[in-house]
């Protein structure tokens, strides 16, 4: 008896660590449909203006994510290729996972660049995004403005016996909770847990937008999830609510080097030299775009 209850644990404690498959070829076709408030005022001739979390470039670009957007995902090895396509936004992100590099192409009004970036130089304007933010609270705090010192939230991943169908797969439920010190959020999402896909935990979203997904909010990151993400509901700023959906998968395709081949007609340069000392990128994407 004691040898069948070893043996049940045993098999128990298996299943509970089962791993999904590494998936490292796919196709990948998902929609994410933003979704403002009623009450909204009209923010279609809101030009893009420094300043503030909330607003700025930030507000601007989330603004253009407002209605339906697809994204179509190629996966082959450490190359990453999404592409985005809304009706007032054309964007292709391509990411080699090997050399850590991603380079974005945007044509918004018309205008079309090409934007190269490092890992490395993500993190170094990360740091001095954070320093400013730093020198903004004591500014803050001397004029009897306290804020609440930022951190990034803890997240807990909360499993839940409960499925649906997504895309013919049969996905599972899990919540996940982000301790943000004053509150507590909880997302709920819809996960695979049979494959999970190379050097992409989901599509759509904030989740494949390269340099653009800081300015436009990333939110929760789906990493610690045992699956792939199909199916979520996030809260965004200004009331807004994103829905995102997997509507179609293909591993069953030879997917060609040449898809991952870059426009020559687009000038490239990278984030560093745009960027400048003190947020050239921004003061140069505000002219063009007056």
């Amino acid at each position: 008896m004691k040898i069948i209850l070893l043996l049940a644990a045993s098999f128990s404690t298996l299943m509970a660590v089962a791993q999904p498959k590494i998936i490292t070829q796919a196709i990948v076709t998902t929609s994410t449909n933003v979704i403002a408030p009623d009450e909204e005022d009209d923010v279609t001739q809101i030009q893009p203006q420094g300043g503030r979390e909330g607003g700025g470039m930030g507000r601007f670009f989330s603004t253009m994510m407002d209605g339906e957007t697809k994204t179509t995902t190629y996966i082959k090895s450490d190359m990453v290729k999404t592409d985005v396509k809304s009706e007032s936004l054309k964007m292709t992100i391509f990411r080699d996972n090997a050399t850590k590099t991603t380079t974005t192409f945007t044509e918004i009004m018309g205008n079309k660049n090409g934007i190269r970036t490092t890992d490395a130089d993500q993190e170094a304007m990360g740091k001095r995004m954070d320093s400013m933010r730093k020198e903004r609270m004591k500014t803050d705090t001397a004029a009897g403005k306290p804020r609440m010192r930022t951190v990034e939230p803890e997240i807990t991943v909360v499993y839940v016996e409960e499925t649906k169908k997504i895309a013919g797969y049969t996905c599972k439920k899990a919540l996940l909770i982000q301790d943000k010190i004053i509150r507590k959020d909880t997302t709920v999402v819809w996960y695979n847990p049979d494959v999970k896909f190379a050097n992409v935990a989901s599509t759509g979203g904030m989740s494949g937008m390269g340099m653009f997904s800081t300015q436009m909010q990333a939110g929760v990151s789906f990493e610690k999830v045992n699956g792939f993400v199909m199916q979520y509901e996030q809260k965004m700023s200004r009331g807004r609510k994103m829905e995102v959906k997997v509507i179609k998968i293909v591993t069953d395709k030879e997917i060609a080097a040449t898809e991952f081949d870059m426009p020559k007609d687009i000038e490239v340069k990278n984030l560093k030299d745009v960027m400048g000392n003190g947020g050239a990128a921004e003061r140069t994407g505000r002219n063009k775009l007056h």
